[in-house]
C-alpha cells in the first residue's frame, strides 16, 4: 500500500508549478525543508554556539542568511525559520534537534508552508500591489512577514530580481492566484 502512495506539491501536483506571466516567473519550491527553532529561556549564548558548529545561521531581526547545509530566516526574538535541501534533510527538525539539544524547541514546519521564487527584472510593479514592502529600499537578505491578499507570509529579497515568498500551504492556490492577478495587472 504504502508504494502506491505518491508525494503531491502544495498545488496539489505531482511536479511543482511554473508560472510566467510577463517578465514574471513563479516557480513553487517543493525541495525545502522547514523547521522553527526558538531559544529556550536562557540558553540563547548556548544555542548561539551549538547553532555554529552545526552550520545553522541564526540571523538579525529582519534578516535572511544563506548557508550550506541550512539558511533561516529572523521571524521574532530568539526564533528563526530554518530551510535546507528536502532531498538531504526531510527530517530537518530530527536533525536540528541532534544539532541543538536541549537550547532550542524545534518544531517541523515543512507540510505547513508553501515556498514560492519570485524572478522578475524589476519586482517591484508586482509587490507594490500586494503588500506594504518597500521593495527598492530594502536590502538584499531581508526578511519581512507581511499580509498578501489577507495572507500572513514571509517575504525574503534574495536579490534585486528575486524574491522567496512563503504562504500558508493551506492557501496555496489563493496566494498563486493573487500573484497572477497582481503580475496580470503589473504588465
Amino acid at each position: 500500500m504504502a508504494e502506491m502512495l505518491q508525494a503531491m506539491t502544495a498545488l496539489g501536483a505531482r511536479s511543482p508549478a511554473v508560472v510566467t506571466i510577463g517578465p514574471l516567473t513563479v516557480t513553487e519550491r517543493f525541495d525545502i525543508a522547514f523547521a522553527s527553532v526558538a531559544a529556550r529561556r536562557g540558553q540563547m549564548a548556548r544555542l548561539a554556539k551549538a547553532a555554529k558548529a552545526a552550520k545553522v545561521p541564526l540571523p538579525d531581526p529582519a534578516r535572511y542568511q544563506g548557508g550550506t547545509p541550512y539558511c533561516a530566516f529572523w521571524v521574532a526574538p530568539e526564533m528563526w525559520l530554518v530551510e535546507a535541501a528536502f532531498a538531504s534533510h526531510e527530517l530537518i527538525a530530527a536533525a536540528l534537534k541532534d544539532a541543538l539539544g536541549d537550547t532550542a524547541s524545534i518544531t517541523e514546519q515543512t507540510d505547513a508552508w508553501v515556498a514560492f521564487d519570485l524572478a522578475a527584472p524589476d519586482l517591484s510593479p508586482l509587490l507594490e500591489r500586494l503588500c506594504n514592502v518597500d521593495f527598492p529600499g530594502v536590502p538584499d537578505g531581508y526578511a519581512t512577514r507581511t499580509m498578501l491578499e489577507h495572507l500572513g507570509c514571509y517575504l525574503v529579497r534574495l536579490g534585486p530580481g528575486a524574491v522567496r515568498l512563503y504562504g500558508p500551504r493551506s492557501s496555496a492556490k489563493s496566494l498563486l492566484h493573487a500573484l497572477e492577478v497582481a503580475a496580470a495587472s503589473a504588465w
